[in-house]
């Protein structure tokens, strides 16, 4: 190659190191190619190999997690996104990401396209999204940082998926101070296809012409995939441009151009350019066609002048795609995008051989073999140290007899109310267009899942984001495997059946072996929980490097994102109240535990406690057995018990029905953990003045347990004969005081 450009000088390794490099995989680079890589060579490996896109420090631990289950159609890793049978000809394709590190610097831009990013993997496979789901992670909300961060990621997510055209039907927002500086931004989407009509990401075929479609490149987003591979630090505001900025516009023209596309059967292979551009999707669809490309880059339509090669090929522009097309075809794939009135400019050609070679203005800038580039080919594999944290230890010293009993129990339950990790999140989704399209059945009828229509057919899907980093961060194996179990319990009480997850693992820094030890254990409870429940691991998303120079890493956060399957729409169950008189049933075993609530969290300001009592055997009994009590009809409501304990499902389902509540206690439990206490695998249910006997029984047969523990009664929340206050003033602090926060 002859040197004729600074693009194509010899590079160095402290051109290296200030890429994210490690010396070994420079010299590993050097090894693969035979010769010193030159800087735009470089460039491409440095973005390559970072944590966002070879999984370098977790595909290890990754292999390890269930991929086989009874309704898959395309197993990790093989597609952009999770491909499930859901009957009837249909598959649901769906998907979970991060999008931390944008989001933390330029928070409306950060979120807008993660959005943006997260539906592309959807419509890149042929399925057209019907829904969108989010889980966000903020800081302090007395700090002013934090209201700015908070205002810009909903609005961003609001004004990007409102314009897109596509409902936000459910979500979770926490705060805890651990992520004042890092805040978390994960984006899932779903979409719906006919089984067979997928569009793979990949490549082959020689001759076959590339293609880039949509909006013109520019400079941002460079280097966003190493960006997301460091951790935040003070300096970090000078890595503006490594954010992207979205244009819902074009994007929902460019998912209407790409379902028409590949209805012309032209379409050999096609992937969204997300992190690392396109270097990314010429990599990934030549590895896995085993095949090559040349590319010229100075086809490629830019929206800033005299753009260097390095600069086109690591530009994550959104709102672009890569199509191989079968040769002779080419007239079909450029009317659909004239059409559209969108970019459609050859860039390449599929080649023999795995040789990726890349133009500019006739000078060969760049020669690598595709293979070097991806996960499980020559990217490195690393299994990193790990080791138990102190506080791991020191919180298992933890002994409910430390603690005194409250004084005013309607105190506690007041602030639980209004605490933005109870209180509802109407500020928040208020901004969010949940209606659009029509296909979301839980706004008007409050269910635990998020309930999505698919039109045509008796059946419909059933949504959930989920996970307790606090319980995580108290015991990462336990806390995630609830993570999966409430899951899969909240699908549950909304009629549906799980079927799979996707993953969103939000981390700290893996070099540090405590951050390690944290992700290790959360891995092994995925996938104990997902082993028991059947719900095999569609893929996600890894992100480190979570935490800052400063303020050290966040909790860990494996975000996990489950999709259920509602056999009838009939059978969809909500978690209001519906009737004066009906009686309250509680499924499961109160246990005399507080641990890690969010009670003795905030309120009492105990923290470092251990998880909350969990045990999978009967998580997946009680969840068997709440189905085939459903299947009765003799169910008016189910409702599980999750953050803020019992007394607050009991006070959702109040508000949600506008009834109140008369309740006794356990005398065998301590009141603050009957009423407060998180132990797991419980559900609240409801049903008519003398079915109560049925339902147990039914419960009993089949291993579970279910007590009486009340009525609805009125319009006040009484305990044990203490009138806690109306349900009208619960209401207005629950609906709220987030908003209050926030204004």
């Amino acid at each position: 190659m002859s040197v004729t450009s600074s693009e194509t000088q010899i590079a160095t390794l402290d051109q290296a190191k200030q890429l994210g490099l490690l010396p070994e995989e420079f010299d590993k680079i050097t090894s693969i190619l035979g010769r010193t890589p030159n800087f735009t060579e470089l460039s491409i490996y440095s973005v390559m190999w970072s944590e966002h896109c070879s999984y370098k420090n977790s595909i290890v631990w990754l292999k390890t997690l269930p991929k086989d289950g009874p309704h898959m159609l395309a197993k990790a890793g093989e597609e952009n996104a999770g491909l499930v049978d859901i009957g009837e000809g249909l598959a649901c394709a769906f998907k979970i990401e991060s999008h931390n590190h944008p989001s933390a610097l330029e928070p409306y831009q950060g979120a807008a396209t993660g959005v943006g990013g997260i539906n592309r993997d959807i419509f890149t496979m042929g399925a057209r999204p019907i829904a969108g789901l989010n889980s966000l992670r903020f800081g302090d909300l007395k700090l002013e940082k934090t209201k700015w961060l908070v205002r810009g990621v909903v609005k961003g997510i609001g004004d990007y998926g409102n314009a897109f055209g596509i409902p936000t039907v459910g979500g979770e927002v926490f705060f805890d101070e651990c992520y004042n500086v890092n805040p978390l931004v994960n984006a899932m989407s779903a979409g719906i296809v006919k089984v067979g009509e997928t569009v793979s990401a990949i490549s082959y075929g020689a001759g076959n012409p590339v293609f880039i479609v949509g909006s013109s490149t520019g400079k941002d987003g460079i280097h966003g995939a190493a960006f997301a591979s460091k951790d935040i630090t003070e300096d970090s505001a000078k890595d503006l441009p490594a954010v992207q900025v979205g244009d819902p516009f074009q994007e929902k023209l460019l998912l209407e151009a790409t379902l028409e596309v590949i209805k012309t059967g032209a379409v050999v292979g096609m992937q969204d350019m997300g992190a690392a551009g396109i270097t990314c999707s010429t990599s990934e669809m030549s590895a896995k066609g085993e095949s090559g490309m040349n590319v010229w880059l100075d086809k490629v339509p830019t929206r800033q002048e005299n753009m260097k090669a390095w600069e086109i090929l690591l530009s994550e522009s959104q709102e672009r795609m890569l199509i191989v097309v079968k040769k002779g075809m080419e007239k079909a794939v450029f009317d659909v995008f004239e059409k559209w009135d969108l970019n459609c400019v050859q860039i390449g050609e599929v080649t023999d051989g795995d040789r990726l070679k890349y133009y500019m203005h006739g000078e060969l800038v760049a020669d690598v073999p595709a293979e070097s580039l991806v996960l499980g080919g020559g990217a490195p594999v690393y299994k990193r140290e790990w080791k138990e944290p102190a506080y791991f230890a020191e919180a298992k010293k933890f002994s409910i007899d430390s603690v005194k009993l409250p004084s005013d129990y309607a105190a506690v339950a007041k602030h639980l109310a209004s605490h933005p990790n109870i209180a509802s999140k109407r500020w928040v989704y208020n901004q969010y267009d949940s209606m659009v399209g029509t296909v979301n059945m839980s706004t008007n009828a409050p269910s635990d899942a998020a309930i999505v229509n698919i039109k045509g057919s008796e059946k419909a899907i059933a949504l959930k984001v989920d996970c307790n980093s606090r319980y995580v961060n108290a015991d990462p194996e336990q806390g995630c495997a609830i993570a999966v179990s409430e899951a899969a319990r909240n699908i549950v009480c909304s009629g549906g059946e799980p079927s799979a997850i996707t993953n969103c693992l939000n981390f700290g820094n893996p070099y540090n072996p405590e951050v390690y030890w944290q992700f290790v254990g959360s891995i092994k409870g995925m996938g104990k929980a997902c082993e028991k429940f059947k719900t095999p691991v569609t893929g996600g998303n890894v992100s480190f490097y979570n935490q800052s120079s400063y303020e050290g890493p966040v909790f860990p956060t494996p975000t996990i994102g489950m999709l259920g399957i509602v056999p009838s729409k009939k059978n969809v169950m909500t978690l209001n109240f519906k009737n004066e008189g009906d009686s309250i049933i509680l499924v499961g075993n109160c246990r005399n535990d507080i641990s890690s609530s969010e009670y003795l969290y905030s309120f009492v300001g105990v923290k470092n406690t251990p998880a909350p009592y969990f045990d999978l055997d009967e998580e997946f009994t009680m969840q068997n057995a709440l189905k085939e009590t459903l299947k009765s009809g003799l169910v008016k409501s189910a409702h599980d018990c999750s953050d803020g304990g019992l007394f607050v499902t009991l006070m959702e389902s109040a508000i949600a029905g506008n009834l109140g509540f008369d309740i006794k206690s356990y005398d065998q439990v301590r009141k603050d953990a009957f009423l407060f206490g998180e132990s797991q695998s419980r559900v609240v249910i409801t049903c008519s003045n003398g079915d109560e006997q049925k339902v147990i029984d039914i419960l009993q047969k089949n291993g579970s347990k279910g007590n009486v523990i009340g009525t609805v009664k009125g319009n006040s929340l009484v305990v044990d004969g203490e009138n806690f206050g109306a349900v009208s003033e619960y209401n207005d602090s629950y609906n709220n005081s987030l908003g209050a926060m926030l204004n």
